[in-house]
Protein backbone atom coordinates (compact mmCIF):
# COMPACT_ATOMS: atom_id res chain seq x y z
CA UNK A 1 0.00 0.00 0.00
CA UNK A 2 1.20 3.66 -0.92
CA UNK A 3 1.78 5.70 2.29
CA UNK A 4 -1.74 7.70 3.07
CA UNK A 5 -1.98 10.93 2.36
CA UNK A 6 -4.58 11.96 5.09
CA UNK A 7 -5.37 10.88 8.96
CA UNK A 8 -7.73 7.70 7.66
CA UNK A 9 -5.06 6.33 5.20
CA UNK A 10 -2.28 6.64 7.28
CA UNK A 11 -4.21 5.25 10.02
CA UNK A 12 -4.94 2.08 7.68
CA UNK A 13 -1.25 2.07 6.62
CA UNK A 14 0.05 1.57 9.64
CA UNK A 15 -2.57 -1.11 10.64
CA UNK A 16 -1.28 -2.55 7.85
CA UNK A 17 2.19 -2.54 8.63
CA UNK A 18 1.98 -3.10 11.96
CA UNK A 19 -0.58 -5.99 11.97
CA UNK A 20 -0.67 -7.72 8.61
CA UNK A 21 3.02 -7.54 7.51
CA UNK A 22 3.90 -8.51 11.38
CA UNK A 23 2.01 -12.14 10.59
CA UNK A 24 4.28 -12.87 7.63
CA UNK A 25 6.81 -11.15 9.23
CA UNK A 26 6.76 -13.52 12.49
CA UNK A 27 6.39 -16.53 10.43
CA UNK A 28 9.51 -16.32 8.65
CA UNK A 29 11.00 -16.11 11.38
CA UNK A 30 9.92 -18.83 13.17
CA UNK A 31 10.95 -21.26 10.10
CA UNK A 32 14.20 -20.17 9.88
CA UNK A 33 14.42 -20.89 13.64
CA UNK A 34 12.95 -24.34 12.91
CA UNK A 35 15.77 -25.05 10.46
CA UNK A 36 18.26 -23.28 13.21
CA UNK A 37 17.20 -25.16 16.00
CA UNK A 38 18.11 -28.54 13.45
CA UNK A 39 21.75 -27.32 13.00
CA UNK A 40 22.05 -26.90 16.73
CA UNK A 41 22.01 -23.11 16.36
CA UNK A 42 20.66 -20.75 18.80
CA UNK A 43 17.52 -19.20 18.04
CA UNK A 44 17.17 -15.28 17.35
CA UNK A 45 14.36 -12.92 17.91
CA UNK A 46 14.85 -10.44 15.29
CA UNK A 47 12.83 -10.07 11.63
CA UNK A 48 14.63 -10.94 8.44
CA UNK A 49 17.20 -13.25 10.00
CA UNK A 50 18.80 -13.66 6.77
CA UNK A 51 19.79 -10.52 6.21
CA UNK A 52 23.17 -9.24 7.92
CA UNK A 53 22.12 -7.03 11.10
CA UNK A 54 25.88 -5.86 10.45
CA UNK A 55 25.15 -4.19 7.21
CA UNK A 56 22.38 -4.61 4.41
CA UNK A 57 22.67 -2.92 1.03
CA UNK A 58 19.79 -1.44 -0.49
CA UNK A 59 20.27 -1.32 -4.59
CA UNK A 60 17.73 0.98 -5.00
CA UNK A 61 17.11 4.53 -5.67
CA UNK A 62 16.16 6.62 -2.23
CA UNK A 63 13.75 8.40 -4.39
CA UNK A 64 12.12 5.32 -4.38
CA UNK A 65 12.04 4.71 -0.90
CA UNK A 66 9.48 6.26 1.39
CA UNK A 67 10.63 8.06 4.40
CA UNK A 68 11.22 5.91 7.68
CA UNK A 69 14.07 5.65 9.93
CA UNK A 70 16.11 3.46 8.50
CA UNK A 71 18.22 0.23 11.25
CA UNK A 72 21.55 0.46 11.48
CA UNK A 73 23.66 -1.25 8.96
CA UNK A 74 21.33 -0.10 6.49
CA UNK A 75 22.50 1.40 3.39
CA UNK A 76 20.87 2.82 0.11
CA UNK A 77 23.38 2.35 -2.63
CA UNK A 78 22.09 2.87 -5.66
CA UNK A 79 21.46 0.06 -8.42
CA UNK A 80 23.79 -2.44 -8.89
CA UNK A 81 23.06 -3.17 -12.82
CA UNK A 82 24.88 -5.31 -15.64
CA UNK A 83 24.00 -6.60 -18.80
CA UNK A 84 25.43 -9.26 -20.82
CA UNK A 85 26.54 -7.63 -24.27
CA UNK A 86 24.02 -8.03 -27.51
CA UNK A 87 24.35 -6.50 -30.60
CA UNK A 88 22.53 -3.36 -31.41
CA UNK A 89 19.07 -3.82 -33.63
CA UNK A 90 17.99 -1.16 -36.47
CA UNK A 91 15.18 0.68 -34.77
CA UNK A 92 11.73 1.43 -36.71
CA UNK A 93 12.36 4.49 -38.91
CA UNK A 94 11.05 8.20 -38.25
CA UNK A 95 11.10 10.94 -35.24
CA UNK A 96 8.31 10.36 -33.48
CA UNK A 97 8.84 9.13 -29.81
CA UNK A 98 10.15 5.89 -29.21
CA UNK A 99 8.34 3.48 -26.41
CA UNK A 100 10.02 0.44 -25.40
CA UNK A 101 7.75 -2.61 -24.39
CA UNK A 102 10.25 -4.58 -22.11
CA UNK A 103 8.32 -7.53 -20.06
CA UNK A 104 9.19 -9.79 -17.72
CA UNK A 105 11.77 -12.60 -18.56
CA UNK A 106 10.12 -15.23 -15.81
CA UNK A 107 6.02 -14.08 -16.58
CA UNK A 108 3.20 -13.80 -18.48
CA UNK A 109 3.20 -16.48 -20.60
CA UNK A 110 0.94 -15.57 -23.33
CA UNK A 111 3.05 -12.14 -24.16
CA UNK A 112 -0.15 -10.46 -22.98
CA UNK A 113 2.13 -7.13 -22.32
CA UNK A 114 3.46 -7.08 -25.35
CA UNK A 115 0.11 -8.12 -27.28
CA UNK A 116 -1.48 -5.26 -25.53
CA UNK A 117 0.81 -2.43 -25.90
CA UNK A 118 1.18 -3.47 -29.97
CA UNK A 119 -2.83 -3.47 -30.25
CA UNK A 120 -2.74 0.12 -28.31
CA UNK A 121 -0.26 2.14 -29.81
CA UNK A 122 -0.49 0.77 -33.83
CA UNK A 123 -2.52 3.78 -34.65
CA UNK A 124 -0.38 6.28 -32.62
CA UNK A 125 2.06 8.88 -33.39
CA UNK A 126 4.82 6.74 -32.19
CA UNK A 127 7.54 3.94 -32.61
CA UNK A 128 7.53 0.95 -30.69
CA UNK A 129 10.22 -1.80 -29.79
CA UNK A 130 9.06 -4.95 -28.09
CA UNK A 131 10.99 -7.85 -27.11
CA UNK A 132 9.31 -11.39 -26.16
CA UNK A 133 12.65 -11.18 -23.88
CA UNK A 134 12.66 -14.84 -25.16
CA UNK A 135 9.11 -16.35 -24.07
CA UNK A 136 8.43 -18.04 -26.99
CA UNK A 137 4.82 -17.08 -28.29
CA UNK A 138 2.30 -19.30 -27.78
CA UNK A 139 0.43 -17.94 -31.23
CA UNK A 140 1.68 -15.33 -33.73
CA UNK A 141 2.22 -12.07 -32.09
CA UNK A 142 0.59 -9.06 -34.71
CA UNK A 143 3.11 -6.45 -35.08
CA UNK A 144 1.78 -3.18 -36.84
CA UNK A 145 3.63 -0.81 -39.34
CA UNK A 146 5.33 1.22 -36.87
CA UNK A 147 6.82 -1.40 -34.37
CA UNK A 148 9.82 -3.72 -34.31
CA UNK A 149 9.87 -6.87 -32.52
CA UNK A 150 13.19 -8.66 -31.17
CA UNK A 151 13.15 -11.92 -28.69
CA UNK A 152 16.06 -9.91 -27.27
CA UNK A 153 17.42 -6.80 -27.04
CA UNK A 154 20.03 -4.36 -25.45
CA UNK A 155 18.78 -2.12 -22.43
CA UNK A 156 22.09 -0.18 -23.23
CA UNK A 157 20.95 0.53 -26.40
CA UNK A 158 17.48 0.90 -25.94
CA UNK A 159 16.43 2.80 -22.59
CA UNK A 160 18.25 5.85 -23.59
CA UNK A 161 16.88 6.33 -26.68
CA UNK A 162 13.31 5.57 -25.74
CA UNK A 163 10.92 8.12 -24.14
CA UNK A 164 9.10 5.65 -22.29
CA UNK A 165 9.31 2.32 -21.23
CA UNK A 166 6.07 -0.20 -20.91
CA UNK A 167 7.10 -2.77 -18.14
CA UNK A 168 5.39 -5.48 -15.91
CA UNK A 169 7.56 -3.56 -13.62
CA UNK A 170 10.60 -5.95 -12.78
CA UNK A 171 13.10 -3.89 -10.48
CA UNK A 172 15.76 -4.36 -12.67
CA UNK A 173 14.39 -3.14 -15.76
CA UNK A 174 12.52 -0.23 -13.88
CA UNK A 175 16.17 0.88 -12.59
CA UNK A 176 18.03 0.53 -15.93
CA UNK A 177 14.96 2.82 -17.43
CA UNK A 178 15.31 5.19 -14.54
CA UNK A 179 19.15 5.30 -15.01
CA UNK A 180 18.26 6.63 -18.61
CA UNK A 181 16.10 9.09 -17.28
CA UNK A 182 13.12 7.35 -19.48
CA UNK A 183 9.60 7.58 -17.40
CA UNK A 184 8.14 4.01 -16.56
CA UNK A 185 4.65 2.27 -17.27
CA UNK A 186 4.32 -0.34 -14.89
CA UNK A 187 1.31 -3.54 -15.10
CA UNK A 188 2.31 -5.63 -12.33
CA UNK A 189 1.49 -9.57 -12.81
CA UNK A 190 2.73 -10.88 -9.55
CA UNK A 191 5.11 -10.16 -6.39
CA UNK A 192 6.68 -7.23 -5.83
CA UNK A 193 6.29 -5.82 -8.96
CA UNK A 194 2.86 -4.53 -7.56
CA UNK A 195 5.21 -2.65 -4.71
CA UNK A 196 7.98 -1.13 -7.34
CA UNK A 197 4.57 0.30 -9.30
CA UNK A 198 3.48 2.27 -6.14
CA UNK A 199 6.27 3.08 -5.57
CA UNK A 200 6.87 4.42 -9.12
CA UNK A 201 3.67 6.71 -9.38
CA UNK A 202 4.32 7.88 -5.93
CA UNK A 203 7.64 9.18 -6.68
CA UNK A 204 6.18 10.43 -9.60
CA UNK A 205 8.93 8.99 -12.49
CA UNK A 206 5.61 7.20 -14.48
CA UNK A 207 2.28 5.15 -13.59
CA UNK A 208 0.78 2.44 -12.73
CA UNK A 209 -1.36 0.29 -14.51
CA UNK A 210 -3.28 -2.66 -12.72
CA UNK A 211 -2.93 -5.91 -14.44
CA UNK A 212 -6.83 -6.27 -14.71
CA UNK A 213 -6.81 -3.29 -16.29
CA UNK A 214 -4.05 -4.10 -18.72
CA UNK A 215 -6.00 -3.68 -21.90
CA UNK A 216 -5.28 -1.80 -25.17
CA UNK A 217 -7.50 1.74 -24.51
CA UNK A 218 -6.22 2.08 -20.61
CA UNK A 219 -3.00 0.94 -21.83
CA UNK A 220 -2.92 3.62 -24.28
CA UNK A 221 -4.41 6.53 -22.19
CA UNK A 222 -1.79 5.75 -19.90
CA UNK A 223 0.89 5.78 -22.97
CA UNK A 224 -0.64 9.64 -24.33
CA UNK A 225 -0.64 10.87 -20.66
CA UNK A 226 2.43 9.97 -19.96
CA UNK A 227 3.98 11.71 -23.24
CA UNK A 228 2.42 14.27 -22.97
CA UNK A 229 2.65 15.66 -19.43
CA UNK A 230 6.55 16.22 -19.25
CA UNK A 231 6.79 16.51 -15.11
CA UNK A 232 7.10 12.22 -15.80
CA UNK A 233 10.32 12.69 -18.04
CA UNK A 234 11.80 15.74 -15.23
CA UNK A 235 11.27 13.43 -12.44
CA UNK A 236 12.98 9.91 -14.42
CA UNK A 237 15.80 12.20 -15.02
CA UNK A 238 16.39 13.97 -11.70
CA UNK A 239 16.91 10.43 -10.77
CA UNK A 240 19.12 9.72 -13.63
CA UNK A 241 21.07 12.61 -12.53
CA UNK A 242 21.55 11.15 -8.56
CA UNK A 243 22.55 8.05 -10.29
CA UNK A 244 25.37 9.51 -12.22
CA UNK A 245 26.33 10.93 -9.02
CA UNK A 246 26.24 8.03 -6.98
CA UNK A 247 27.21 4.82 -8.14
CA UNK A 248 26.20 1.68 -6.71
CA UNK A 249 28.30 -1.32 -7.10
CA UNK A 250 31.27 1.02 -5.62
CA UNK A 251 29.58 2.41 -2.74
CA UNK A 252 28.36 -1.36 -2.16
CA UNK A 253 32.06 -2.42 -2.34
CA UNK A 254 33.24 0.40 -0.61
CA UNK A 255 30.92 -0.42 2.23
CA UNK A 256 31.66 -4.41 2.20
CA UNK A 257 35.42 -3.30 2.79
CA UNK A 258 34.79 -0.69 5.63
CA UNK A 259 32.77 -3.53 7.08
CA UNK A 260 35.93 -6.36 6.56
CA UNK A 261 38.24 -3.92 7.24
CA UNK A 262 36.64 -3.26 10.80
CA UNK A 263 35.99 -6.94 11.94
CA UNK A 264 39.52 -7.82 11.26
CA UNK A 265 40.51 -4.33 13.44
CA UNK A 266 38.07 -4.79 16.27
CA UNK A 267 39.86 -6.01 19.31
CA UNK A 268 39.16 -9.68 20.46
Amino acid sequence: MRPGAYRLGRAVWRYGHNRALRVGLERGRRDLNIQRQRLGLAPIDRFHGGISPDLALVATYPQLEYPRQWPAGVEITGPMTYEMPHPEIELPPGDDPLVLVAPSTAHDSDNHLVRTALAALADEPVRVVATTNRVAPQHPIDVPANTVLVEWLSYSQLMPAASLVVSHGGHGTVARALGAGTPVLVSPIIGDMSETAMRIAWAGAGLSLPWRLCRPTPLRWSVQRLLNEPKFTAKAQEIAAWGRENEGAARGAELVERLALSSVTAPQ
